[in-house]
């Protein structure tokens, strides 16, 4: 077992890791990985029992054990996130409709990779022993064999089409997780996330003009496009956490970790105990909307596509596996798993897709790409 005395011993582990996955590194041998840092935007905790006091510089400023664990899960289970997605797409390098597109995943990659550096920078640097033997976990687990702390984290991402899904609707939680962390009271942590939001811009109008573009070439059924996201969407639920956590309610009280619309005119906080749901339900807002603009491509006479209800599919929280259909109707344990696979991505599904990819023409061509 490798131990992490150094950053550098971790930059080490890092580059085995990308070894290890199969991840060829010269793909990104023009791209300085580093942590990035910027000003903080706000000097107090911004919220919580601690509002009012000065930002913590460093860990021990905090003033309980309890608090810097949690405050440690929260780096672990976003760096976790970073990671998985490159173990995800890697296999993707080799499939790219065209020189555009794979720029565009090199980039997304790179960029995942660079967070994970960010918050690995974090725990080695902020958290002493613990911190580094959660750094050299991060770089232990694997996506493909079902280790990542996160279900989501744990799916195959077997094509592009899962690849633009995933960075439209997958990547959409990453930016409320990161806005979220951005209002932290630790100060190192707001710090680390402008610049990770700047680059998960990019990673949501990837998947977004993906799916656009996939849309407007018209070879790939509306109706496989629809079980895609019923696929993916379902688990991004399930990234906000549990209905009535207890652990988001304590992240918000000790000024870890605030709501995605936090600020100066952010509505007054009525329902703590619920602060999963209300994330929830403002990123199901936002994805209907980027839904509602996919369909004003599709002819009207045609089938359109939604987002499947909050209910189906869930494997944490109040619906953990329930038994409820993509628009929330409750079906028997029978009904349920016809249904499953009736809407959910299947083998013949696969196979129409991968007929597809070979005739080419599936996905229209970017205009004036480099």
């Amino acid at each position: 077992m490798e131990k992490i005395a150094t950053f550098d011993d971790w930059i080490d582990l890092f580059r085995k890791w990308q070894r290890d996955i199969n991840l060829d590194s010269s793909l990104f041998k023009d791209y300085p990985f580093d942590a990035i840092y910027e000003d903080c935007a706000a000097s107090e905790v911004e919220f919580g029992e601690f509002a009012g006091r000065r930002k913590w510089e460093n860990v021990l400023e905090i003033p309980t054990q309890d608090m810097r664990d949690a405050l440690l899960h929260l780096i672990v289970y976003q760096g976790d996130t970073e990671f998985a997605s490159s173990e995800q797409q890697r296999n993707l390098v080799h499939t790219a409709p065209s020189p555009y597109d794979l720029k565009c995943l090199l980039r997304v990659m790179r960029e995942e990779q660079r967070h994970g550096w960010q918050m690995s920078h974090l725990l080695v640097t902020h958290f002493g022993s613990s911190g580094k033997l959660e750094a050299r976990k991060l770089l232990e687990r694997r996506a493909y064999n079902g280790s990542r702390l996160l279900g989501t984290f744990n799916e195959l991402v077997n094509h592009w089409l899962d690849f633009f899904t995933y960075t439209a609707f997958i990547d959409r939680d990453g930016k409320y997780q990161l806005t979220m962390l951005h209002h932290s009271g630790f100060v190192p942590l707001a710090r680390s996330m402008g610049p990770m939001l700047k680059e998960e811009s990019f990673h949501l109008f990837t998947g977004q003009s993906g799916l656009t573009r996939i849309i407007k070439a018209g070879k790939i059924p509306i109706e496989i496009i629809q079980k895609y996201l019923n696929k993916w969407i379902s688990t991004a639920y399930d990234l906000f956490g549990k209905d009535h956590s207890t652990s988001a309610l304590r992240s918000y009280r000790w000024g870890l970790k605030g709501r995605f619309n936090e600020g100066k005119n952010s509505p007054p906080l009525r329902h703590p105990e619920r602060l999963n749901e209300e994330a929830r339900s403002l990123y199901l807002q936002e994805i209907r909307e980027i839904i509602d603009g996919l369909n004003q491509l599709i002819p009207a006479n045609h089938t359109k596509l939604s987002p499947p209800d909050i209910k189906f599919n869930r494997r944490i929280g109040e619906y953990v596996e329930k038994s409820f259909s993509v628009d929330g109707c409750w079906l028997s344990t029978e009904e349920y798993s016809r249904h499953l696979q009736a809407v959910l991505p299947d083998a013949e599904d696969q196979q129409t897709l991968q007929n597809i990819f070979r005739e080419g023409n599936w996905i229209t061509a970017v205009k004036n790409a480099d």
